[in-house]
């Protein structure tokens, strides 16, 4: 019989539509079935990633490759290949590979049978043209957007059993949120946070924005209490949190492997440790235990854990900090944190795992995400904030079938009312005022901001993979164009510092540029990395890939001026076979860099019109030779260092 966590992920194949569930189901039967007919034979237990079927037929579906990882197959050290380890029981893959043939012939039947009773009516059946409707809701609710008209609605009886079930879980998820307001707690959260280095960085970032009024043109600028809070997301992915693929061996430290869940223990079972994942090393064969931990205090202690173990320890610090905070949970498999900011008079998007604030898109955008329902839970309400995420808010609807939208509408409004039915009256007008306010933010058209494009970066390659999460968004090239400032000053100075991922605009009153690829016009196969166990930050090639190339470009074509000296500092690393080559071009000729400390004063391209520095990497050794090309490389805490510097003094033409 299969264990409940083998149900789930095949629950999750079923979720796809009919036709895409039979065809991949189908795959992975094929997959489990050789290694069962044929368990000594090794081609049978390795799948490349690579391979057309698997990113056309396995990769996208929902759920494809989760069956997969629950059959036993296993991420190799170099992430091309999906592996089954020998020691892997056969009991295990057969037992999946049993239960999806039996959802497989249950659907099969019912599809047949569908397609019987269709046929026996069409010729009966009368046709309709009725268009769809988008209507919103707020009765109680911060803004339910409901489509009607397209199709018959489902009848409410075929809703009961799933409305159930979705009920439990928000219900759990409102109760749950209330560990973050116990005052030991968030005492225990306030112990590990450096409140007053925070605050002395969020003074400095203030000082910086005020300096630059300009930057908030047409938006209200943030606060000293949204430069904390910014100062905040960043100390909790550089310094505090870490990701956990698969733990190191307990014993000797070394590499572990997947070998299925394990009953939790009594301990464990006290921090809601109720799922525990097991390992053994591929070196000492030591068993090593990896707890999901789902209290807060614990994950203080622990200090890793994947995306729920992120947004949970992180929405705890916010409450610790002094923030209004939300914990947000997403049907698709991801949590993050909200928080309201009394400047702007609204709820900010953070995401812990990846360092980002107030790109809510990114998720459809960038990680490709097909969104459904997306809730956040606080002490004091439960709001239905999937409208917030998605500019294609018709397309979610249709993917919205655990429950009525009345249903929901008028559930979260009586979970509210309890919930909040000791509050004062002014606290209670305070979140009906921001309920409206929502309402209308999620009605509002949405467009995509710099950063919402990008896939994303906290986990293992092929666990990104898997999840459809890497991005496929081409990077759009941005040419660096004069001020007027600095064309009167006939200086264009602009520097990059890798640790906290700014370009400084020296020459246009320090004006800061935020993000590595903002100023970037070629980008190929190019991430920002984070070495968080030797606390040094650069740029690196993509993982597993062989090349790379990057590129700055200054046009100067529509102004006045031409280049009469160019003054650069462009610092690189290399390691094993790794080389990295720089040239600083113009229309006409080249000029080579060395990558080293010293800046290079070059007026070769004296008269130019355009310069373009680039650079681009390849080789180095092995399984991580993607990591021997380094751009930038510098301690995450260095902060007055900056590896790129660009300087080009101006002449009229």
């Amino acid at each position: 019989m299969a264990t409940t966590d083998e149900k789930e992920v095949i629950g999750q194949l079923l979720q796809n539509e009919t036709t895409v569930f039979l065809d991949t189901s189908d795959l992975l039967l094929k997959f489990a079935g050789n290694i069962i007919r044929n368990p000594s034979v090794a081609k049978y237990r390795s799948i490349r990633l690579g391979n057309t079927i698997v990113q056309s037929r396995i990769l996208p579906v929902m759920g494809g490759m989760e069956c997969l990882f629950a059959m036993g197959f296993q991420e190799s050290s170099n992430s091309e290949y999906l592996v089954m380890p020998e020691e892997i029981p056969l009991e295990r893959i057969r037992r999946v590979h049993d239960e999806i043939r039996t959802v497989r012939e249950k659907k099969l039947t019912e599809t047949q049978g569908a397609a019987a009773t269709a046929a026996r009516t069409s010729s009966s059946a009368s046709e309709s043209s009725q268009g769809d409707t988008l209507t919103c809701s707020s009765s109680g609710d911060a803004g339910t957007l409901i489509v009607t008209g397209a199709t018959a609605a489902p009848s409410a009886e075929s809703y009961q059993a799933r409305e159930a079930g979705f009920f439990a879980k928000i219900r759990s998820y409102f109760d749950s949120v209330l560990v973050y307001e116990d005052r030991s707690v968030q005492q225990k959260a306030r112990e590990c946070i450096p409140l007053s280095e925070l605050s002395q960085k969020a003074g400095q970032r203030m000082k910086t924005i005020q300096e630059n009024v300009e930057n908030a043109k047409g938006e209200k600028p943030p606060d000293m209490r949204d430069c904390l809070l910014l100062e905040l997301l960043h100390w909790f992915k550089s310094d505090f949190f870490t990701w956990t693929n698969s733990p190191k061996c307990s014993r000797c430290g070394g590499d572990t492997r997947s070998v299925g869940m394990l009953d939790p223990m009594a301990e464990e079972l006290k921090w809601g440790g109720s799922r525990v994942e097991g390992y053994v090393c591929n070196t000492c064969q030591q068993y090593t235990r990896f707890p999901r931990y789902n209290h807060p205090a614990k994950l203080l202690e622990t200090r890793t854990g994947r995306c729920g173990e992120w947004a949970n320890c992180f929405t705890l610090c916010c409450r610790a900090a002094g923030f209004e905070a939300r914990h947000v949970i997403d049907w698709t498999d991801h949590v993050w944190t909200e928080v309201y900011t009394d400047s702007q008079q609204r709820w900010l998007h953070c995401d812990p795992c990846e360092d980002i604030c107030d790109k809510p898109l990114i998720y459809e955008v960038g990680w490709a995400k097909k969104l459904s329902y997306i809730i956040a839970v606080s002490k004091d309400e439960i709001v239905d904030v999937t409208w917030r995420y998605t500019a294609n808010q018709k397309e979610v609807m249709t993917r919205r079938n655990e429950c009525r939208e009345e249903w929901l509408v008028n559930t979260l409004a009586e979970l509210n009312k309890q919930r909040q039915n000791g509050l004062p009256a002014d606290r209670k007008q305070t979140l009906e005022m921001r309920t409206i306010m929502e309402i209308v933010e999620f009605l509002s058209i949405k467009r995509v901001k710099d950063g919402e494009e990008q896939g994303r970066s906290s986990g293992s390659l092929a666990w990104r993979l898997a999840r459809g999460e890497t991005g496929s968004v081409q990077h759009k090239p941005k040419a660096i164009k004069l001020t007027a400032q600095e064309v009167r000053k006939k200086c264009v100075h602009i520097r990059y510092i890798c640790a906290g991922d700014y370009y400084q605009r020296v020459s246009d009153d320090n004006s800061e540029i935020k993000g590595w690829s903002a100023l970037v016009m070629e980008c190929e196969n190019i991430q920002r990395k984070q070495e968080h166990d030797w606390k040094m930050v650069y740029l690196a090639r993509s993982e597993g890939s062989s090349s790379a190339k990057i590129s700055w470009k200054f046009d100067l074509t529509d102004s006045n001026v031409v280049v009469d000296t160019i003054t650069v500092t462009a610092r690189s690393q290399t390691f094993e076979t790794g080389v990295v080559s720089w040239r600083l071009c113009s229309e006409e000729q080249c000029v080579l860099l060395d990558g080293g400390e010293d800046a290079m004063v070059t007026k070769d391209l004296k008269g130019a019109s355009t310069v373009t520095l680039t650079a681009e990497m390849h080789g180095g050794r092995g399984d991580i030779a993607w990591q021997h090309t380094q751009l930038f490389r510098q301690s995450m805490d260095d902060q007055s260092v900056f590896p790129l510097d660009i300087r080009i003094t101006l002449r009229e033409k």
